[in-house]
């Protein structure tokens, strides 16, 4: 690693053209004194493209440099070697640790990020630049510059352009500071703005005095504001799919219990939490056998899932719900009921505390698609995840044996009775799935939230709004609804916030169902002449 770190240092170097070797003397600056001196020491060895600079600064960083009078010295392990020539040395009884001041080592952070700018991995000179345009510092500049020079990515040469308008934007040349406010109008970032609205503020309080220098700033301010508002109007529009992709998921298998049976299933969310904390189970058993695949637990969560949901559906079908078909008020409270025991039987089991679901690594971390919006992995998977779900109930529905006697049953159930089918099988069984389906909807949920017993209280409501507006027992009314219900929540919580938007939303159901009490898919067959 020590080689490796020397080799880059002789790289750096190349990269500057002219190669000035780092001295005693300006290793000494860099490590004794005041914290102004070092700094611009630092600066200074910066703008020469000093050969060794970016080893002696890994090591301040890695406070392995002693000081010895007007020695320096940098010390690995039990080999101490000279700070500005590299060649070994015998260190003096009583050197002194090297200390870093919080400023310095923002400084040195800083320095070393400038020098990654000649890296020959594009990965290491984005990070560099990216670290770069937080804090513009002139004395940079003729850094910058020169990787400006020898950068040959089209878009990395583009960020480079902008950094060094934003420090030149802050120059005493009138001219350059001009160049500058023009070349802003083409940057993409949040800390541009804040950079031209700093010099944007009264003459008296250290703005841009120049005034035809001000107006340009305020075009780039423009500009910058109009690249940055399609941003936030991006993540709105994603923030909304994304929660209706798992609205989606929640009302799905309502729409299969609700549109067959007709049962008011309020314990629908328990079923989703059961789910959730099948993920949790799966999740700890991977962390205590099975360490080293620790990735792929939810490959393991997610029939898990939906197994444990199903069984608990299927025994609630078959020992309280199917005596209550018909009866649709004693069936809400038989499941609201329902729910506070299987609530309690959690608490009882796992905690009232709620337990944390970590997400594999491949679901963590985001893609940043503009510099004001990263899309995060767990949310674009849960958004695929609700897709291919879909995509297997629509398959199960209409081309299995099974999906023709649910289609068959909930058309004309009397009908369907003296065609041979057995009923209620078919109840068990698409309880079963719906209450499935629910868990792979905690499922997913476990991977963008805590999980705790009171989980599936959030969802309940929504998923029936889902249900009712999507029109009862359409898959595709359930998928305009939820996603439509999603991107409608988000963008009405933007304009007036999120206790208003629930509201604006319930009075906008309201008056679609009294227009159209079938929802936006009518139910087809006999039962819907009924």
């Amino acid at each position: 690693m020590h080689a490796r770190r020397w080799l880059v240092a002789l790289l750096l170097g190349l990269s500057f053209g002219a190669v000035h070797a780092l001295t005693p003397p300006q290793a000494l600056a860099l490590a004794k004194g005041e914290n102004e001196e070092r700094i611009a020491a630092l600066q200074a060895s910066l703008a020469r493209g000093d050969d060794g600079l970016a080893a002696f600064v890994q090591a301040m960083l890695d406070d392995a440099v002693k000081l010895a009078g007007d020695k320096v010295f940098i010390v690995r392990g039990d080999k101490a070697s000279d700070a500005a020539t590299g060649a070994d040395a015998r260190l003096p009884d009583g050197a002194e640790d090297l200390v870093n001041s919080n400023q310095m080592r923002r400084e040195l952070e800083g320095a070393l990020a400038a020098l990654k700018l000649f890296s020959h991995d594009l990965g290491e000179r984005r990070a560099a630049i990216k670290a770069l345009k937080e804090e513009a510092d002139e004395g940079r500049l003729p850094l910058i510059e020169k990787a400006l020079a020898a950068e040959q990515d089209a878009a990395l040469k583009e960020q480079l352009t902008q950094v060094r308008a934003a420090i030149l934007v802050s120059s005493t040349d009138a001219g350059k500071r001009m160049e500058a406010a023009r070349a802003l109008a083409g940057s993409l970032t949040p800390a541009t703005k804040t950079l031209i609205l700093e010099r944007l503020k009264p003459a008296a309080d250290g703005g841009e005095t120049e005034v035809d220098i001000r107006s340009q700033l305020g075009i780039a301010l423009g500009a910058i504001d109009a690249r940055l508002a399609w941003g936030e109007r991006l993540g709105v529009l994603f923030t909304g799919v994304s929660l209706g992709s798992i609205l989606l998921l929640v009302a799905l298998g309502l729409a299969i219990t609700y549109g067959l049976m007709g049962v008011i299933n309020m314990a629908h969310g328990e079923l989703m939490m059961i789910g959730a904390y099948a993920t949790y189970v799966v999740q700890n058993l991977f962390k205590s056998h099975l360490p080293g695949l620790f990735d792929a637990y939810v490959i393991v969560a997610i029939p898990a899932s939906f197994l444990a949901a199903a069984l608990v559906g299927a025994a609630l079908e078959r020992s309280v719900i199917r005596w209550l078909y018909g009866r649709p008020l004693e069936t809400l409270l038989a499941t609201w009921g329902i729910s506070l025991v299987l609530m309690q039987g959690v608490r009882s089991l796992f905690g009232a505390q709620n337990v944390q679901v970590e997400n594999p690594s491949w679901l963590s971390g985001g893609v940043e698609v503009l510099s004001n919006l990263t899309l995060p992995f767990n949310r674009i998977a849960i958004l695929a995840f609700a897709v291919l779900v879909l995509a297997g109930v629509a398959l199960l529905i209409a081309h299995t044996r099974l999906g023709l006697f649910v289609r068959g049953v909930t058309q004309n159930r009397r009908m369907a009775a003296c065609m041979g089918v057995n009923t209620a099988r078919i109840d068990t069984c698409a309880f079963a799935l719906g209450s499935g389906i629910a868990g792979l909807a905690g499922c997913a949920l476990s991977q963008i939230g805590n999980v705790g017993p009171d989980l599936g209280q959030g969802y309940i409501v929504d998923s029936f709004m889902v249900v009712v507006l999507g029109g009862v027992g359409q898959l595709a009314g359930t998928v305009y609804a939820a996603l439509g219900l999603g991107v409608l929540n988000k963008l009405l919580e933007g304009w007036q916030g999120a206790v208003l938007a629930k509201i604006m939303v319930l009075v906008f159901i309201v008056i679609f169902i009294q227009k159209r009490p079938q929802g936006i898919f009518a139910m087809k067959g006999r039962s819907a002449e009924a």
